[in-house]
């Protein structure tokens, strides 16, 4: 061992560096100029270590040895007659080892300015591009570069495997302006695992936290970040990307959405029923999805989460696609997959709130640096999580950021935005005093509105092919109007009045429905005034509320009925539509998260035939322009007969741009058959029928037209023409005008 040498640093300097508490260890650590000004002079800190020399990188040569001035590992020495900085690395003994090693405190802040003044301003989208880890190669050495924002800080360390989690080694460098710290590593590589140990200004060394920018991370109950691959993934799904951009009227095309839980779709029975992985997903569930004629999945939130009970509604790892399924690479195989097979990827979006579990970003570095303070403005009651500062111009940027990367990185065809009512109102879910109004005395969350609206706008003007979809269950006006008309700026708004109202129609016995006839028409008094998906989604058959069929009254055969029928009058309804997985073939439990769907009911005949009817109106929605052209605009429906509540009959037009092949529907909702019975059209001649829910292909009883009728030009209904039909018990009938 070296004999301890006098130190140009004071005692309180050594001992800030020794115990991790200095302030700005760049400014001690490294190479510097001597303070006589004559010369350079180096210092590193290594525990453990008993001796270390400074090597030349050019040549290779010794240029210096250190000298010893603690024996907790900090070493210094001048480097000889050097008078110009030079690129340098070390050799270290470490007594029964010598290690060579570059020395992290010699090389210089990698942050660009622009970058970081975007970032405070709350407009920076691309954060993923130096936020985070990043292996790269700086002046020939080939590392990790790490940066986070942590404000308040006194201390900020990466710490893992390469330095012993010894949160004393790889201190960063602080950038006090905006609260960025960063560090180059030297020789930390991908798929190593990380932490940062962070310290409060009063010292309080907090307990670890993952990297709030993590792009991969350990599975639970593991918490640790890893750092990413370097070679970039191969896409193949050029064409598709091609068409997105120019592809951004979804108002007018076909949209059938099949929501998905990655973690219960499928289990693997050879696995003894451990997940399904997304190379599996995209050898099994893409070509199902495909068979039965949807053109989106929505995969519920995909964003690292640690519980699997929220399942994926509480994220730890916004940036990171969990591992319980693969890699980030293998969940762009199967976003890859999808788009070569022609369907397009929505998943959910979590901007409203996180978790406060301790690894997370909740006062990551001791304050509140992404959450309000005052828990009146900055906790959720319902669901125990933190809410974003939305008025905070780095976490916007850190959100913001966060939408385009999902999109660009893994070619994501658009978001569904969770909880965004709890987003609008300051008090969402809360009681008088329990909530901070805004600064004109209202309720309204001023700084989210902002933030969505800006997240909306530069999502359509970066991605113009991509969709934003809000999940907001209030009145709130202009969801998915275009902000310029004072809207939100949304693509598209779930309709959750028609599902709450619908739903609780179906429920009823028959007997009782003609009392509560406005509860399946009142929707079309607003169904235009958003841009409406009608969504039958995981929500509705959780917590104790029952399985679609399960929710039907009757016996088994009029459940089926009733469920067949339901599906028909939501697929001909003005909306784009989304069904929860397992509704496609009247999954009779609820779901439950932690196993597979009940594939086995497929065995029988009633249930198979209702996958056969999902898979037939899907045909017919895709196929009939009547039926989604004009799902947004109120010229594409039109009533021939709302008010027969006795009967429980609905009929209505459904109409297409032109105007020249409409659709005619008959909802008969009661288990009576209704012979002879007319209806109202405006063309006389042929109308074929395109789907009849009591079909014997679907499990029902095959009353029906022989496939077609005619129409007569005498009025009916307020229509021209008419024709007469039987309509089957408890079914939806489709038809549709044949032209001459």
């Amino acid at each position: 061992m070296n004999s301890r040498a006098i130190s140009l640093l004071n005692n309180e300097e050594i001992d800030a560096i020794l115990t991790a508490r200095c302030d700005d260890v760049f400014s001690r650590l490294g190479m510097h100029e001597h303070p006589t000004g004559k010369g350079l002079i180096a210092r590193v800190f290594l525990p453990g270590a008993a001796g270390v020399d400074v090597i030349a990188s050019k040549d290779n040569k010794k240029v210096a040895s250190l000298a010893l001035v603690d024996e907790v590992g900090l070493f210094e020495g001048p480097l000889g007659r050097r008078r110009k900085p030079f690129a340098y690395h070390l050799r270290v003994d470490f007594g029964n080892d010598t290690v060579v090693m570059e020395d992290p405190y010699r090389f210089p802040s990698l942050l660009n300015d622009d970058d970081v003044y975007l970032f405070g301003e709350g407009t920076q989208e691309r954060l993923y591009q130096w936020m985070g880890a990043h292996p790269r190669q700086i002046d020939g050495v080939d590392g990790t570069s790490f940066v986070i924002w942590a404000p308040d800080a006194g201390r900020v360390s990466v710490v893992g495997d390469f330095n012993g989690w010894d949160g004393r080694r790889h201190v960063m460098r602080k950038h006090p302006a905006s609260g960025l710290w960063e560090i180059f590593l030297p020789g930390v590589s991908q798929g190593q695992v990380y932490k940062f140990e962070i310290a409060t200004r009063s010292g309080e060394i907090l307990p670890l936290k993952a990297d709030p920018l993590a792009y991969a991370m350990q599975g639970s109950p593991n918490t640790a970040s890893i750092i990413p691959a370097t070679q970039p993934y191969k896409w193949q799904d050029d064409s598709w990307m091609d068409a997105r951009k120019t592809t951004s009227n979804h108002y007018r095309q076909a949209v059938s959405i099949y929501e998905v839980h990655l973690g219960s779709w499928r289990r693997s029975v050879e696995r003894g029923g451990e997940y399904v992985s997304y190379r599996e997903l995209a050898e099994q569930l893409v070509p199902y999805v495909i068979d039965l004629g949807f053109t989106h999945i929505q995969l519920m939130p995909v964003s690292e989460y640690p519980f699997d009970g929220s399942w994926g509604y509480q994220p730890i790892g916004l940036y990171a696609p969990t591992s319980r399924f693969g890699t980030p690479d293998d969940f762009r195989f199967f976003v890859d997959r999808c788009h070569r097979e022609g369907i397009a990827v929505l998943v959910d979006w979590v901007p409203g709130h996180f978790p406060t579990d301790e690894h997370g970003i909740g006062r990551l570095d001791g304050s509140c640096a992404y959450e309000h303070e005052d828990i009146r403005k900055g906790f959720h009651p319902d669901w125990n999580t933190l809410i974003y500062n939305y008025g905070r111009g780095e976490v916007v940027s850190y959100l913001l950021s966060n939408a385009m990367y999902w999109l660009e990185q893994f070619h994501i065809d658009g978001l569904r935005v969770d909880a965004v009512a709890s987003m609008l109102y300051l008090d969402y879910s809360r009681e008088e005093g329990e909530w901070l109004p805004n600064v004109h005395g209202g309720r309204e969350n001023l700084e989210a509105i902002e933030f969505l609206k800006q997240v909306n706008s530069r999502v359509y003007f970066n991605h113009p092919g991509g969709m934003m979809i809000a999940e907001e269950s209030t009145a709130w006006p202009g969801v998915s109007r275009p902000i310029e008309q004072g809207g939100l700026g949304f693509g598209f708004k779930w309709n959750m009045g028609w599902m709450n109202d619908s739903l609780r129609y179906m429920e009823r016995d028959p007997v009782h429905r003609q009392y509560h006839h406005h509860e399946m028409t009142f929707s079309l008094a607003y169904s235009f005034s958003e841009n409406f998906i009608l969504p039958l989604s995981h929500d509705e058959v959780v917590h104790g509320k029952g399985s679609l069929l399960h929710k039907m009254p009757g016996d088994d055969w009029q459940k089926f009925a009733n469920l067949r029928a339901f599906y028909g009058f939501m697929w001909t309804h003005p909306g784009k539509k989304l069904l929860f997985m397992g509704g496609e073939f009247a999954q009779r439990q609820e779901w439950n998260h932690d196993q597979s769907l009940d594939w086995h009911l497929l065995d029988d005949p009633m249930h198979s035939g209702v996958r056969n009817l999902i898979r037939d109106l899907n045909h017919v929605y895709r196929e009939l322009p009547a039926l989604h052209e004009l799902d947004c605009d109120g010229r594409g429906f039109e009533w021939v007969e709302s008010e027969n509540a006795q009967q429980s009959v609905l009929v209505y037009l459904r109409k297409d741009e032109a105007g020249a092949a409409p659709v005619l529907v008959v909802v008969n909702l009661t288990p009576t058959v209704y012979s002879d019975y007319k209806l109202g059209v405006p063309l006389s001649g042929h109308y074929r029928e395109r789907l009849n829910t009591d079909s014997q292909h679907y499990g029902g009883s095959n009353i029906g037209n022989r496939g077609s009728l005619l129409a007569v030009d005498e009025a009916c209904h307020g229509q021209p023409c008419h024709l007469t039909a039987s309509i089957p018990p408890l079914a939806t009938v489709i038809f549709s005008w044949q032209a001459p």
